[in-house]
């Protein structure tokens, strides 16, 4: 094999792997979603008494919303304020 056969066939399988997790991040945010309709469901149903009633299906929410954000770990991460050089010099309490 040629180098650029070596080359597009690396490129094809990380457009492959990157589409395969895409894939797999919807289906969670879509489960997710599902399970936010039939909790408000439910709290409509249940009334006042959703608080009890309903627990089980907002904890089954809250740890589906951790899990099933849609990420591309493919693409460059925002900076985040921390990241950024500290403008004071150093050993100055200003």
């Amino acid at each position: 094999m040629s180098l650029n056969q070596l080359r597009a066939e690396e490129i094809k399988a990380k457009f492959e792997e990157r589409d395969h997790h895409l894939r797999e991040s919807w289906v969670r945010a879509m489960e997710a979603r599902l399970v936010r309709d039939e909790l408000e469901k439910c709290q409509k149903g249940e009334g006042v008494n959703h608080y009890e009633n309903c627990k089980w299906l907002s904890e089954k929410y809250l740890n589906m919303l951790r899990d099933s954000k849609v990420r591309c770990r493919f693409l460059p991460s925002p900076t985040h304020v921390d990241d950024a050089p500290n403008s004071r010099s150093k050993g100055t309490n200003t």
